[in-house]
């Protein structure tokens, strides 16, 4: 399985009149090493390990990292990678399964873009198009508390957000996403993926198959 990446970068002049912003990526493991995270940045874990989680998936043969930074700080990124080895999304063994796993904005940057920029740029030059890439929706992963959001408004700004790259709501019967309606499954299957893992991503969505 050959994982294309194609590195892209952007430059975003902030409307404030303040410094530039650099988006990039795919970015490796010493690009994300030389820059510091954000403390705001804390969705997941602490910022210094979640920094090193960043820089353990830039090295995967699979991982992607998508970022913006401030200087030599690191204010919000993307990342993909395979699915853990204890979630139902890794049984089936397959190298074209991509999970678009955490989108994180520091605070002080939101409102100007950065998750819809981000994600944009890691689907540049198709190279994500021989993969199918999924990512699972929690609600309990949201920042409800910081937005102001209710459930609802933030289920619909994430399913806007990655309709950016057409992925699009995907039923299944896991348990975990079941378990509130407003988790959901978002899938992009890339127009290279061939029917066999189409038919073999379809065994994974459902255990049970009266539902199929």
């Amino acid at each position: 399985m050959e994982h294309i990446k194609i590195k892209q970068t952007e430059i975003l002049h902030r409307p404030d009149g303040k410094e530039q912003l650099v988006l990039e990526g795919p970015v490796s493991p010493d690009r994300v090493s030389a820059c510091h995270m954000h403390p705001q940045l804390d969705a997941f874990r602490r910022p210094a390990e979640q920094h090193e989680a960043l820089v353990e998936i830039a090295d995967l043969p699979e991982g992607r990292i998508i970022m913006a930074t401030d200087g030599d700080q690191i204010v919000g990124y993307v990342t993909f990678h395979y699915a853990d080895e204890y979630e139902r999304w890794s049984e089936g063994n397959m190298d074209d399964l991509i999970e678009l796993g955490a989108v994180e904005i520091a605070n002080d940057y939101r409102g100007l873009g950065l998750a819809k920029k981000l994600i944009m740029l890691a689907f540049q030059e198709q190279q994500l198009d021989n993969v199918i890439v999924f990512t699972t929706e929690y609600y309990w992963h949201w920042d409800l508390e910081s937005t102001g959001l209710s459930v609802w408004d933030y289920r619909k700004m994430m399913e806007k957000l990655m309709k950016n790259v057409d992925m699009v709501w995907f039923a299944t019967d896991d348990p975990e996403i079941c378990s509130h309606p407003a988790n959901c499954l978002m899938v992009r299957v890339g127009r290279k993926v061939p029917q066999s893992s189409v038919e073999a991503f379809d065994r994974l969505r459902f255990r049970q198959r009266f539902m199929y």
